[in-house]
């Protein structure tokens, strides 16, 4: 039997098309402003780290290590061949300038240097010898010459009076003639032993500065091998620290051998080895800052080396006075300046840009218990800090450690549990 199924009211109909676009409404809205499941990650907040965007002047600097070497360094070589005889000083001892080191020991240096000590007694003895006998010489010409000016005197008194007397035809011609003749003889036998005296005087004085000249050369040489005897007693060239010193009793050393070295008390400098990657931005005269004892010291680069072995290599000295602290080979950390400092919004570096690549971060709320994933763009960078362009301003906070986990997340809610939860409501 049929029955008779009555007919629905059309209103009853279209309230049910109500309720169903009200509901995909609703649906709608949920999923614009709620996540969606796997978007919202519980975080225990210690796990964090939270650091603050500030304003404040960035520079753009690169992080190395300097080794403390001395200002000056003297190396000291052999100036000598020879044996080590004695060993005078320790290393590490403080010197003064001229002090002695060592003792070298060479026996033909010093058998050479007798032999030219004899060889230049004789010379000057033979030097002594002929000044004397040109003194006599000479003594004995003057004396030749004094009889000779005796006797033309003498000769003249007898020509003057004979020429009178011949004159008054009192004596004879040849008496006359005779005595003219004597006159004339002595006058020329004094020039002649004149003459020869200047001569024997112009030659005397040649042959002693010829032998003086002999002496002056071979003293000389003497004087050199003198130094060279000096030589073999090693001294410190300047006062300073023996920070090495190769040298043992009995051990031979060859001419230029190196000894040691000395670090001259005059100040230190940093050596430093810089990034290939900045070699274009290095220059003399670029300033740089370390860190030493909780004070910071100035530096300024004071050598940039030509040659680039496993990076590039450069000497930066203090500003200032150094603290006196320092030691050799000591490491200590530096801060090279790339840029001058400029205002800029900076946000401390954190392991999130490993998987952000500096387009995105999580950004804290005011009340701080949730950060929601916010883009960002990033510019310069230096060790410290990221220079920030856009997406942040001074006093957001952000989390600024490792986004492994947490990279496929809207949003993180802070609290105190200690593992990680994923919200899908």
């Amino acid at each position: 039997m049929d029955v008779l199924i009555p007919k629905k009211k059309w209103w009853f109909v279209a309230r049910w098309w109500w309720v169903g676009i009200l509901v995909l409404a609703a649906t709608g809205a949920a999923g614009i402003y709620w996540p969606r499941p796997g978007q919202r990650l519980h975080v225990a907040a210690s796990r964090l780290t939270i650091s603050p965007v500030i304003r404040g002047n960035f520079q753009e600097f690169t992080a190395i290590d300097g080794v403390v070497q001395p200002l000056r360094t003297v190396y000291l070589d052999a100036a000598e061949a020879g044996t080590v005889q004695q060993v005078l000083v320790e290393e590490g001892a403080t010197l003064t300038a001229g002090q002695p080191l060592l003792q070298l020991a060479n026996p033909d240096l010093q058998l050479e240097m007798v032999n030219r000590e004899t060889a230049v007694y004789e010379l000057m003895n033979n030097l002594r010898n002929t000044r004397n006998q040109l003194l006599q010489n000479r003594i004995l010409r003057q004396n030749q010459l004094a009889e000779i000016d005796f006797q033309l005197a003498e000769a003249r008194r007898v020509f003057d009076s004979n020429q009178q007397l011949y004159d008054q035809q009192v004596i004879a011609r040849q008496d006359y003639l005779q005595s003219q003749n004597a006159y004339h003889y002595q006058r020329r036998r004094r020039q002649l032993t004149q003459q020869t005296l200047r001569q024997d005087s112009v030659a005397m004085l040649q042959q002693l500065g010829t032998m003086q000249e002999s002496v002056r050369r071979m003293s000389s040489n003497l004087a050199l091998m003198r130094r060279k005897l000096d030589d073999l007693l090693l001294r410190a060239p300047v006062g300073g620290r023996l920070s090495s010193l190769a040298a043992e009793v009995g051990e031979a050393k060859t001419r230029g051998q190196r000894l040691g070295q000395i670090d001259a008390l005059v100040g230190v400098k940093l050596h430093a080895t810089v990034d290939e990657f900045y070699i274009a931005r290095i220059e003399t005269g670029q300033v740089g800052e370390v860190i030493i004892e909780g004070q910071a010291y100035a530096l300024r680069v004071t050598k940039v080396f030509a040659q680039v072995a496993k990076g590039l290599q450069i000497d930066l000295a203090f500003t200032g006075a150094p603290p006196p602290s320092l030691r050799r080979g000591q490491t200590l950390p530096i801060r090279l300046a790339l840029s001058a400092k400029a205002p800029a919004v900076l946000l401390p570096k954190g392991g999130f840009y490993q998987q952000t690549v500096g387009n995105w971060a999580f950004k804290l709320g005011a009340d701080g218990t949730r950060a929601q994933r916010v883009a960002i763009r990033l510019g310069r960078q230096n060790p410290d800090y990221y220079e920030v362009l856009a997406g942040l301003r001074p006093g957001d906070r952000v989390v600024t450690s490792s986004y492994e986990g947490y990279a496929d997340h809207q949003e993180l809610v802070l609290d105190g549990t200690n593992h990680n939860q994923s919200v899908n409501n």
